[in-house]
């Protein structure tokens, strides 16, 4: 990824500057999806051949909800669409899935509430360009939501490519461990909020995020039964693990385990296993296999949640070169240590049962992120830009800061492109939602709506 680290920086600028033959800047702007572009639900409906086929209706479900549901779930629709389009080859370690929604707050090991990505199952070394691309489209399709007009939709999709650009720009005037230390504090967030009102609730969101810990999760997630603490059922969301599962999970925690460094296994020493039970997650993880469990440490009124995900191959895998980690498990997790300023301390993986591959987590570890629909278009615009420049900084992390750089320009010409691409992408997005609506009407793809 950051091959010419080692080069003068001269050198590393001349090649970004030299990538823009590959990949002009206003080439980004392009959107005609080719004669071959594979059927989205088909695309959907291959993703789930090894899910849980009695969660799949829940999946669909959730991405008929709006065409930013849709987007949400369709990261293997997308990448196959950015694949399929001329690229710059300045590669960085992608999130692979950088829509609004998967940016937010949680707290650093020293229990500092960090702003910063927060998913990182798709990661994967790729083209800058495509995380950028993402982010954008995924701001143009939440403005329309809210109802904002076309040129407030294009402002806004412009900041989050724009603030982008200029924080890779200053990064790359900066020494390495500089760049390397860059984080951004909950704190940065609330200048951006300019009405009082709104301020006032952002200031209760953080509180509400500095609660959201194990112990808070406990009496949310957990009921007492005959004496013993026990994981609520809430099916089909939330459900008992079964024999088999709680067997199988307790085999493999030793697994996980030997993943941690020497004085995180110490601390995790100190917890016993307590229950766990199988939750679904998100809308485009629906129907991967997906566990919580509870640990108790000094006493009951000591938890530890973790959640175990299962990691599958990543959505850009088929379309980009292999990476350097062949478990997948491994993938996410170097991925999302490489991308955040700060990481979870119980970060690991392991190989579960039949040879599938999970990682492991803090459930809740003051973790939050922005209620993005009903925001006015300055407040999406500012939004926007927190968001491409927290990308900026995770994207100088593993790739030529200073090639990208270069390659971006003290120009708008960038930004500009993304947002006629963005602009663009949000109709095509719109039309796939629209046919998953029509499949699902046919009977070709069953959906449990509002699950």
């Amino acid at each position: 990824m950051h091959n010419g680290a080692t080069a003068a920086p001269a050198d590393r600028a001349a090649q970004g500057k030299a990538a823009r033959k590959h990949a002009s800047r206003s080439s980004h702007a392009g959107w005609i999806p080719s004669a071959h572009r594979p059927d989205p639900v088909a695309v959907l409906e291959r993703q789930g051949r090894d899910r849980l086929p009695e969660l799949l209706p829940i999946r669909y479900g959730r991405m008929t909800a709006s065409p930013f549901a849709f987007l949400r779930g369709a990261a293997a629709v997308m990448a196959a669409d950015l694949a399929a389009q001329p690229h710059t080859g300045l590669t960085v370690q992608l999130c692979g899935d950088a829509h609004l929604l998967n940016f937010g707050l949680y707290a650093s090991p020293e229990r500092t509430l960090l702003f910063d990505l927060n998913d990182f199952d798709e990661t994967f070394p790729g083209p800058f360009e495509w995380d950028v691309k993402r982010l954008a489209a995924s701001v143009a399709v939440a403005a329309r939501e809210n109802g904002h007009t076309e040129e407030q939709v294009r402002r806004a999709a412009r900041a989050a490519a724009g603030a982008y650009r200029e924080h890779v720009r200053r990064l790359a005037a900066q020494g390495e461990l500089a760049a390397w230390y860059e984080r951004i504090d909950a704190e940065q967030m609330l200048p951006l909020v300019r009405a009082a009102r709104r301020r006032g609730r952002v200031e209760s969101n953080l509180t509400r995020v500095h609660r959201r810990t194990s112990l808070h999760a406990l009496g949310k997630l957990t009921e007492t039964v005959d004496g013993r603490r026990r994981i609520v059922q809430d099916p089909p969301l939330l459900e008992p693990a079964g024999a088999p599962d709680m067997a199988s999970l307790r085999k493999i925690f030793s697994d996980y385990r030997s993943t941690l460094s020497e004085e995180r296994r110490l601390l995790l020493d100190r917890y016993r296993f307590v229950d766990a039970a199988r939750k679904v997650v998100g809308v485009g993880s629906v129907g991967t296999r997906c566990f919580i469990v509870l640990l108790a440490g000094r006493d009951a009124d000591d938890p530890l949640f973790l959640q175990i995900k299962e990691a599958r191959k990543s959505v850009l895998e088929e379309h980009l070169p292999s990476g350097p980690y062949v478990h997948p498990g491994h993938r996410v997790v170097a991925g999302q240590r490489l991308l955040q300023a700060a990481s979870d301390i119980f970060l690991g993986w392991m190989t579960g049962p039949e040879g599938r591959a999970f990682y492991w987590r803090q459930l809740r570890d003051m973790k939050g992120s922005a209620e993005v629909g009903g925001m006015s278009p300055q407040e999406l615009r500012n939004y926007a830009r927190l968001c491409g420049t927290a990308l900026a900084r995770a994207h100088a992390r593993s790739g030529d800061r200073i090639a990208i750089a270069a390659y971006l320009g003290g120009a708008d010409t960038f930004d500009r492109a993304v947002a006629d691409f963005a602009l663009r992408y949000a109709d095509q997005n719109a039309a796939d939602h629209a046919a998953l609506i029509a499949a699902v009407a046919a009977g070709v793809v069953p959906a449990h709506p509002g699950v």
